[in-house]
């Protein structure tokens, strides 16, 4: 059965660093939302980033990527797969938010990771990065609407966190 993308959140690749480095934000808001009945999902491009840095010399993140795949399972992120044209609109979308200056180019796969969790019907990117969570949320608002794809919105776990008490 699938998650309820209601109740489901995408996790980018540094929260699930912060949780592989036992960073306290991580897990208290792993926990508090894993018993609350979210779901964390692993959108194809952060598997991917954390592939290719548990493949990597760059100490400690290769450990971390390593503890973070190992992980996926205990900490209940399920990763979820794309279509070939979802992955190419994935692509198109990182391209559009490149080309409008709304990231940087270092951080393209931002870009394929917000489109991916947009395809997948979730509205919150469960993130700590400061490029995602600092973007000009107009534009950024009408970069998804000019792609035909439903907005998602970057938010810190520790947001999150507050927004529940």
């Amino acid at each position: 059965m699938a998650a309820s993308p209601k109740k489901s959140l995408a996790l980018d690749t540094n929260v699930l660093l912060d949780l592989a480095e036992e960073k306290d934000f991580a897990h208290d808001f792993r926990e508090e939302f894993a018993a609350r009945g979210y779901h964390f999902l692993a959108p194809p491009t952060v598997l991917a980033e954390l592939e290719i840095l548990a493949n990597s010399n760059l100490a400690p993140q290769f450990h971390f990527a390593e503890i973070a795949l190992r992980k996926l399972a205990p900490w209940n992120c399920q990763p979820f797969a794309l279509s070939t044209t979802e992955i190419t609109v994935s692509y198109r979308f990182a391209e559009r938010l490149l080309d409008l200056g709304l990231i940087p180019e270092s951080e393209r796969n931002d870009g394929k990771i917000l489109a991916q969790t947009s395809l997948a019907s979730i509205a919150l990117l469960v993130t700590s990065d400061k490029h995602l969570l600092n973007i000009d949320e107009e534009a950024f608002l009408l970069a998804f609407g000019d792609s035909d794809l439903p907005p998602v919105h970057p938010v810190h776990p520790r947001r999150l966190l507050r927004a529940l008490r």
